[in-house]
């Protein structure tokens, strides 16, 4: 099974960014998260949308 969602580390590697770079970008609401206890997932929907436009 395919997971749908990101971590808050995956998505820093994605960008090349730190992970308090990128906890700050959830914390900002740029593309929707969800937490589950301690952890936080990103969807890859939400996310990949957020990320399309910005071409990088």
């Amino acid at each position: 099974m395919e997971c749908r969602t990101y971590t808050v580390d995956e998505v820093a590697q994605m960008l090349g960014v730190s992970a308090s770079q990128a906890y700050r970008l959830v914390r900002e609401g740029l593309f929707k998260s969800v937490r589950i206890g301690n952890a936080i997932r990103i969807p890859k929907r939400s996310f990949d949308q957020w990320l399309e436009p910005l071409d990088l």
